[in-house]
């Protein structure tokens, strides 16, 4: 493992995220999840967003506000594992949160609802119904059989055209409906043709 130090000068991304202290069970909930959602990924605690090693006061209380968020509003359930390392005498905790088999892990908002997250660069971001449905499907192990139809082709050369679309875009195309290009897209994605991006505006889809 790179050092502590270089791993934060990499800065956040996708697979790293600084948290000053934690404060809040049901916001670690979405991180925890949308690490896991993805390829996994390391919460560094005792450290600013700006890369200041500020330190843990209590290891013990913010490992028990970890777990509790990890167990009880996360949905399935994650198990993150800890390493304590000191820098210049303050103590980061670093909690390792493996890339998951049990996809798509949700997160309980305080409306009582769970949602699903998926990490995207250094934001954690609320996973698309198309995004959930890939993440069910992503690991099972039967392969997905794609014939090219017609609907396929037609996507194809509209994306060899315009380099991007976006699922409203793709259900008028088609004139079928949201579910149907849903659908499609969707057995796109898991054959790697077509790769999903999300913004904070929109999702789009490119072929890959």
């Amino acid at each position: 493992m790179p050092s502590i130090k270089s791993l934060i000068l990499q800065g956040e991304g996708v697979m790293l995220d600084f948290k000053k202290t934690i404060t809040n069970t049901q916001k670690i909930a979405k991180s925890l999840v949308a690490f896991a959602n993805n390829k996994g990924g390391k919460l560094l605690i005792g450290v600013a967003d700006d890369g200041t090693i500020k330190g843990v006061k209590s290891e013990e209380e913010e490992k028990y506000m970890i777990l509790t968020a990890a167990h009880q509003f996360c949905k399935p359930a994650i198990e993150p594992f800890f390493e304590e390392i000191y820098v210049d005498d303050k103590l980061v905790l670093i909690v390792n949160i493996p890339q998951s088999d049990l996809k798509p892990h949700y997160a309980l908002d305080d409306q009582n609802k769970w949602w699903a997250y998926i990490r995207i660069d250094d934001k954690t971001v609320l996973a698309s119904k198309i995004i959930v449905e890939v993440l069910k499907n992503d690991h099972k192990d039967q392969g997905v059989l794609i014939s090219y139809s017609d609907n396929e082709k037609v996507l194809l050369q509209y994306l060899a055209a315009h380099d991007r679309i976006t699922l409203k875009e793709f259900s008028k195309l088609l004139r079928c409906s949201y579910r149907k290009a849903q659908k499609i897209l969707v057995n796109l994605i898991l054959t790697n043709v077509v790769k999903p991006y999300t913004s904070e505006k929109e999702e789009y889809f490119v072929a890959v």
